[in-house]
């Protein structure tokens, strides 16, 4: 558990995410931060007080926007807007997606350009604290005039409609917030665009997503070397001086992690001199393909990190006292990032898919087939690549960009789109199935590792073999194996400090 996280708009990162949303970590609003939404307030309240027409604030939204609303309407507004607005579907956003958009929420408003009251922002935080977690579907949203159907979804218990999940249960969103020991918020101007509009569903999951991947693209180094080792592959394009000659960052540092994993490997040093020039592409050209994912994986960090500390709303308020519409809800920049890194990590589930299906095959490998003390009576790891190569293919369908995409909606006034939350569900979904794929890997690499007894490979991948094998016992014969590849799966993201 980490120190609360501070909600200030400028400083939130993806660990901080992360802690929160999955690790139950307290959040507090900074002082600083609440003065800056007090003092945007007070702009709009000045605004209200001096009868000028304003577009989000005594206006319709989208192509109403030429509609004036009477000062008597203006709560009435926003109940509205959140209630027409909620037309989100398909199966809800998990838990900690939910947390972390309620994070991000606030500390979007937290940046002091919404308008909206300090009560609304304390009052998502409590909700966070409480651990009511709106109901929130998945589906519905164009990234374009922000996440507006999800996080309709989610201001919607704010004011005690809706429907939120309290301790496993579902229960409508009055009953939650009571339950929790809070009235529902009656919104005044402004303040319900001020909770819709934004990236925040989109970022939420992204900023999960991006974790995830780091833990894999560390882990994938140490499950490569298992398996470059099973099959007395050699360490030489590995050489410092190769990757010093195409200094790609993540190429380097792949490559400096699996020289390394091999330090101390007996069967490494049983073949030196065995005359193998190259390896295959999928071994040899491992640090080149991690590598990529690597890089495409801090540009990703980099721009959501941005994101996560940005004003999305619109209009803007400004503390001189200007509202200016813009497009900062446009999720453009971090769809086109998203894309990128499930195309990258696309390309490394596959080539982990290509170290698998060497292993299993006796002509490439040296090893019994399929990795079988008895093949033939048994199939051994037979399917176990079938089901990677089935993963791969889908994530491969998956890595077609959502970023390229539009449609245009609201009668025309949103004319282009993003489509980022659908390219934020996309990468979450390659991270779920590139773990499942690296950890077909393992699984085999381990079994393959054991063929070369009893000499040992290094010390840090014999430990990577001991913790499978604390799970997963040896395939002597054909067993049940969904189990064994789930549990594979589950210990790859705790690998990838063997290689530090």
């Amino acid at each position: 558990m980490r120190n609360p996280v501070s909600v200030d708009g400028r400083t939130l990162d993806i660990a901080g995410v992360e802690a929160v949303a999955r690790h139950g970590a307290g959040v507090t609003l900074e002082s600083t931060a609440r003065k800056k939404v007090a003092e945007a307030r007070r702009v709009v309240k000045h605004i209200l007080d001096s009868g000028e027409v304003v577009y989000g604030i005594n206006t319709g939204f989208g192509k109403l926007a030429e509609v004036r609303i009477s000062s008597d309407q203006l709560e009435q507004l926003q109940l509205n807007l959140l209630r027409s607005h909620a037309c989100g579907v398909g199966d809800p956003f998990a838990e900690d997606v939910v947390r972390a958009m309620l994070l991000l929420r606030a500390n979007v408003l937290a940046t002091g350009h919404a308008g909206c009251r300090p009560l609304v922002v304390e009052r998502i935080l409590e909700l966070l604290e409480a651990g009511v977690h709106p109901v929130v579907p998945s589906q519905g949203s164009v990234g374009a005039s922000g996440d507006l159907a999800p996080l309709a979804h989610l201001a919607l218990v704010l004011v005690g409609e809706g429907e939120a999940i309290v301790n496993g249960e579902r229960l409508d969103g009055g009953e939650a917030l009571v339950g929790a020991g809070f009235e529902p918020l009656h919104l005044e101007a402004k303040e319900g665009l001020a909770l819709i509009n934004g990236t925040q569903a989109s970022a939420a999951v992204g900023a999960l997503a991006i974790a995830d991947a780091r833990r894999l693209l560390d882990a994938v180094d140490v499950i490569c070397a298992l398996t470059l080792d099973a099959m007395a592959g050699t360490d030489a394009a590995f050489d410092p001086a190769v990757h010093a000659a195409r200094p790609h960052p993540g190429q380097g540092v792949s490559a400096a992690r699996l020289l390394d994993l091999l330090v101390g490997s007996d069967i490494r040093e049983s073949h030196r001199e065995c005359g193998r020039v190259q390896d295959a592409y999928s071994l040899r050209c491992s640090p080149q393909v991690h590598g990529a994912g690597r890089d495409a994986l801090e540009h990703a960090h980099r721009v959501l990190e941005i994101e996560l500390n940005s004003a999305t709303d619109n209009p803007m308020v400004f503390p001189e006292g200007r509202l200016i519409s813009g497009g900062n809800f446009h999720g453009a920049p971090i769809a086109a990032v998203f894309d990128y890194l499930a195309a990258t990590l696309t390309d490394v589930a596959s080539i982990s898919e290509r170290r698998l299906a060497r292993m299993v095959d006796t002509a490439l490998s040296g090893l019994p087939r399929f990795l079988s003390p008895d093949a033939g009576l048994n199939s051994g790891f037979m399917m176990v690549q079938v089901s990677a190569a089935a993963l791969v293919s889908e994530c491969k369908t998956l890595a077609h960009p959502a970023s390229v995409d539009s449609i245009p909606t609201s009668a025309g006034q949103e004319d282009h789109v993003s489509m980022s939350t659908w390219a934020a569900r996309k990468l979450a979904r390659v991270v779920e199935l590139t773990q499942l794929v690296i950890g077909m890997e393992y699984l085999a690499a381990v079994q393959a590792l054991e063929f070369q007894r009893p000499l040992l490979t290094s010390p840090a991948l014999e430990i990577a073999a001991s913790r499978l094998r604390e799970k997963v016992p040896r395939l002597e014969e054909d067993r049940f194996m969904a189990s064994d590849i789930a549990a594979a799966a589950a210990l790859v993201p705790t690998l990838g400090s063997l290689a530090d």
